[in-house]
């Protein structure tokens, strides 16, 4: 059974606390806390608060402390030990770059909602399981935070909407994490064919491979598996932590990393979205900005029982077509799409397919890979190497909180890349093909597929 409902700071309550907090502070600064004069002061950073602090946190962690653009001034996690951890962390990491002196302090928060009301924080960084992303982005977003939201930016359609309509309305910086798309090589390999090198663009390939669920084996979606309750960890408010998701009780399995650098709960559809969490937003993203598709979505997805293609296909309004591959292989020997010598390999991108050859914009395993001879050197790498570390992606959201511009990965952007995800997986849950309408997200004539775009949350989340 749940734990009895314990008081909470309300929604009404935590707008009302952050509003005065910020009529509290003043609008007058002087000059010199303001880098004039040919001073320089901390205040000329972006002050930041980090939300979650597992395997994607820690990373981020990293990145925002100490950093020439950042002042990391609090860390929020449901988890005592982490968050704790994590505060140190940004000390140490502040005080070897800066000097003791340059070392300002950070909090170390257990619920968000203390870490939004602190009128002194800019912007929020999000990297918690993802069944809290878009309820923290709405409440970030009417706080007055510009965003950095880990992907999927949502669970379901419907509260993605729901969130791109806040940014919106409240007019803050939103950056989806989606940073394949910043890395050179990737950029350029998607403005190719975006621009037309490919000619006329037929068929993209990417990866949804099965995954395991704990108790119950492979599947392509995450399920919901009955496992034991287990004590909570000493220091984890594990109601807090599940928050709006449905209630189910503690168990390692959804908390604590086997793998290193592996979300362990994507499996489970309550907090996360298997294929879509580990590495599908990605390729959606990369994918969908190549073939200008990156506000929109495919009009239908066309599920291998219908057998008119091989595999989970989507059909876009503009007739390209993206097959979703168990793996590599398959775009070889189900397909005949490239050469039998083709090296495919690697995520978070894909393979296009066009009039006048194929390329790829995979990652993590191998360089840029093309045909025929030419098709290469006409895209213009400076190198076909794909190096994961180096892109631009916090630097852009920087840059748009400073001059009040649109990221690379914004909001629609985040959300439509999520949405693929979200519809791919509702077409093996039907085990059927489905009809989209992109522009009123919404299943055409399909009641029972509609009733999948939102999901209730658990008291007191509801909004």
């Amino acid at each position: 059974m749940p734990p009895p409902p314990r008081p909470v700071l309300t929604r009404r309550a935590f707008l009302a606390r952050s509003a005065a907090s910020l009529l509290a502070t003043p609008w007058i600064i002087p000059a010199s806390v303001r880098g004039a004069n040919g001073t320089t002061s901390p205040n000329d950073r972006i002050t930041v608060g980090l939300i979650g602090l597992g395997a994607m946190g820690s990373g981020h962690l990293r990145i925002l402390a100490g950093g020439k653009d950042t002042e990391l001034a609090a860390v929020c996690d449901a988890d005592s030990s982490r968050r704790e951890q994590g505060a140190r962390q940004v000390e140490e990491i502040c005080a070897a770059r800066r000097g003791k002196g340059g070392v300002r302090g950070c909090t170390a928060i257990r619920d968000y909602r203390d870490l939004l009301a602190r009128p002194d924080i800019d912007a929020v960084l999000i990297a918690t399981p993802d069944h809290w992303h878009a309820l923290m982005a709405i409440h970030a977003a009417q706080a007055g935070k510009h965003i950095y939201c880990e992907k999927p930016v949502s669970l379901t359609i419907r509260e993605g909407r729901e969130m791109v309509e806040n940014v919106r309305r409240y007019a803050r910086v939103f950056q989806t994490g989606t940073q394949y798309r910043s890395i050179p090589a990737i950029r350029k390999v998607c403005n190719f064919v975006r621009a037309g090198g490919l000619g006329q663009v037929k068929s993209v390939f990417t990866s949804w491979m099965k995954l395991n669920v704990p108790g119950i084996g492979e599947s392509y979606i995450p399920l919901d598996p009955a496992l034991p309750a287990q004590p909570a960890p000493e220091g984890l408010d594990w109601d807090l932590w599940v928050g709006p998701a449905s209630w189910r009780p503690y168990n390692a399995a959804y908390h604590r990393n086997p793998i290193p650098g592996v979300v362990p709960w994507t499996f489970c559809n309550a907090f996360g979205a298997a294929a879509i969490t580990n590495y599908h937003s990605h390729a959606a993203d990369v994918i969908q900005y190549a073939i200008g598709m990156e506000t929109s979505g495919p009009v239908e997805i066309i599920h291998p029982s219908s057998g008119q293609f091989p595999t989970l296909t989507c059909r876009y309004a503009n007739g390209v077509l993206l097959h979703h591959v168990d793996h590599w292989g398959q775009v070889k020997d189900l397909y005949k799409a490239v050469p039998a010598n083709a090296r495919l390999d690697g995520l978070f991108g894909g393979l296009f397919v066009g009039e006048r050859g194929w390329i790829t914009s995979m990652s993590g395993a191998g360089p840029v890979e093309g045909g025929p001879e030419g098709i290469l050197v006409e895209a213009g790498l400076k190198t076909r190497e794909v190096n994961i570390g180096a892109n631009n992606h916090h630097a852009n959201w920087f840059e748009c909180i400073r001059t009040v511009g649109k990221p690379s990965a914004h909001e629609e952007i985040g959300h439509r890349s999520a949405s693929l995800g979200h519809l791919v997986a509702m077409s093996f849950l039907l085990n059927r093909s489905l009809r989209w309408n992109p522009a009123k997200e919404a299943f055409i004539g399909d009641d029972e597929a509609n009733r999948l775009l939102s999901r209730a949350r658990r008291e007191p989340w509801q909004g």
